[in-house]
């Protein structure tokens, strides 16, 4: 998810374990809903899914480009650690996961 210089490639775990802790238990009731076919629920924690997916892009960036505290650092830090392609996917698949159930009204006759 991050290409850091000198360690490497970090996983979300590695840059803050809380965010992927969160990130996992809200798709795991996502996915609980989804098994047990409570579709309002699903939809509900799928679009909560979205945003907290939004609000944790935008934590990592903000740690990333306020590390240290310091202007010059933290300059040099935001300009050697870049965004990898996989927020590109976690971003696509919560939209995907968002749009897969629509609220429809079935008409008996």
């Amino acid at each position: 998810m991050l290409k850091v210089p000198v360690k490497g490639n970090w996983n979300l775990y590695q840059a803050d374990p809380r965010l992927l802790y969160i990130s996992l238990g809200i798709l795991a009731l996502t996915a609980l809903f989804l098994f047990v076919r409570a579709l309002r629920m699903f939809r509900v924690m799928a679009i909560v899914a979205l945003i907290w997916s939004a609000i944790m892009a935008a934590a990592v960036w903000f740690k990333v480009h306020n590390y240290f505290g310091s202007k010059f650092f933290d300059k040099v830090l935001s300009k050697t650690i870049h965004f990898q392609w996989g927020w590109i996917v976690l971003l696509v698949a919560v939209i995907l996961l968002a749009t897969s159930v629509k609220k429809e009204r079935l008409e008996v006759k």
